[in-house]
């Protein structure tokens, strides 16, 4: 019998209802290809699929040696390992005895055979030795170069004929690497739909279940190319999107200890129902930033959020040298009381800070950008704006970050002004470091009302009320 034909025995934590393959995850069973890509919409069970394989092929194959791996062992953590704990192993496993889930290293079974977990921030833990299979979660994360890497991995040879590579993906932009390795026959692409996932779709009745419709009609809110990859599994370019210059796989980095020297700043932009953002951004002695942290979370007070941003500061150990908000008068009065430090009203002109940003994001004569986002910087991933398929970060909303062409407007006068939460609050940091602090106003409403607002950048005005707040000159 085959993988595909008896996977429908397989056990999860509902044992009334057993995991049951339909569509491309049935494919993804059945074959045998050396790479395997599942690409599809959002929802479609796509890393459930993937995960479900693997725990099949631990139970059926004894001494097998699997690895589930994503760019980051800390957002494996928090995503491929709950899914295949809480929906693939049985409740109360024997393979769920030991470390909890954040120190896991591996699942080990009784017929010998094994899953190791990792990230390829640590690599050296998972790519010292050797795999039958390994699934990668969310493989638009990584390079082409970690691909193969991966690949030279797999000779463990305990599954006759099956050395394999699978992993998942929600579309990206139709240059990106991985659908280009696609397109030259490389890896198999196996397109995901909604129909394939039962939780959406009643195969028996031939309907969408009640959260089937539920789920969807999250999706047909979408718009723009969020909506094409996230609703239709479409590989497309955004049209007219502000920054052009952004290419994930140079601008977002991988973390790494931030020096105390640095000087670092937030930006914050004030919500409510949108969220609230505040970025921590480091700067470098080459003037070239890094955001390292970010807070984006609705429906909080004001009041939460600055408490919060005071312990990570305090964690930190670090001064911050200069913070610039929206201009929320209650907002910034409550930072203020809260953090004990003066905050600056933020240079708000769209077209001034699209052109500071985009100028930090070109690739200098050295290969490195003047902008880059440190891998993993969300604090917290807020489960609203999960659920409806909304940014939940910054790095989020970039690709959907478009000119607005509506009422006959022409390309390039102003964004349209949806989900761009964190695009302001990083506009806003990078006028103020571009800037300097000494020409921006802590009590005026606007840049242009501040008496300080024609000096040159990065000169302070001696004598003025901003002296003495700064706890460092920029």
């Amino acid at each position: 019998m085959s993988d595909a034909a008896s996977a429908t025995r397989l056990s999860n934590s509902d044992p009334g209802r057993p995991y049951e393959p339909f569509g491309a995850a049935r494919t993804l069973f059945a074959s045998t290809a050396d790479e395997i890509l599942l690409s599809g919409p959002a929802g479609t069970g796509k890393s459930r699929a993937c995960l479900e394989l693997l725990y099949y092929l631990a139970l059926k194959r004894p001494g097998m040696r699997g690895l589930i791996l994503r760019k980051t062992r800390e957002s494996l953590t928090e995503a491929a390992l709950v899914t295949f704990e809480d929906e693939v192993v049985p409740a109360g496993d024997r393979i769920l005895r030991g470390a909890s889930r954040r120190l896991r290293q591996a699942y080990r079974f009784a017929n010998g055979s094994s899953i190791v977990v990792g990230g390829l921030d640590k690599s050296s833990k998972v790519m010292s030795t050797q795999y039958d299979v390994a699934y990668v979660q969310e493989a638009i994360e990584l390079t082409e170069e970690d691909w193969e890497n991966v690949t030279t991995r797999l000779r463990h040879r305990v599954i006759p004929g099956r050395q394999q590579l699978f992993a998942d993906t929600n579309p990206d932009k139709p240059t990106h690497w991985l659908k280009r390795r696609c397109d030259r026959g490389l890896t198999r692409l196996i397109e995901c739909r909604h129909t394939d996932n039962p939780v959406l779709y009643d195969h028996a009745r031939g309907e969408w279940t009640p959260a089937g419709i539920d789920y969807l009609g999250k999706l047909d809110r979408l718009s723009g190319p969020r909506k094409a990859r996230l609703r239709d599994g479409r590989w497309v370019q955004a049209e007219g999107v502000v920054y052009d210059g952004w290419d994930a796989a140079i601008h977002v980095v991988d973390r790494f200890p931030i020096p105390k020297a640095w000087r670092r700043i937030i930006s914050i932009d004030f919500g409510w129902n949108n969220p609230f953002v505040a970025q921590f951004w480091a700067i470098d002695p080459d003037d070239v930033m890094y955001l390292y942290r970010e807070i984006y979370r609705t429906q909080r007070l004001v009041e939460d959020h600055a408490r919060h941003l005071r312990q990570l500061i305090d964690a930190d150990g670090v001064p911050i040298s200069g913070i610039v908000c929206d201009h929320d008068a209650e907002g910034r009065e409550t930072l203020t009381r809260h953090l004990g430090q003066t905050n600056f009203a933020a240079d708000k002109g769209i077209q001034d800070g699209i052109q500071a940003v985009a100028s930090r994001l070109r690739v200098e004569g050295n290969g490195k950008p003047r902008l880059v986002i440190l891998r993993d910087s969300l604090v917290e991933r807020d489960p609203r704006l999960s659920d409806a398929e909304l940014p939940c970060c910054t790095v989020d909303e970039i690709d959907g970050y478009v000119w607005d062409t509506s009422n006959n407007r022409s390309k390039g006068e102003v964004p349209v002004d949806r989900d761009n939460h964190g695009m302001d609050a990083m506009r806003y940091a990078v006028r103020f470091v571009d800037r300097g602090a000494g020409a921006y106003s802590i009590t005026g409403p606007s840049i242009d009302e501040s008496p300080v607002a024609s000096m040159p950048a990065g000169v302070f005005s001696r004598g003025s009320e901003i002296e003495g707040i700064l706890t460092r000159e920029f």
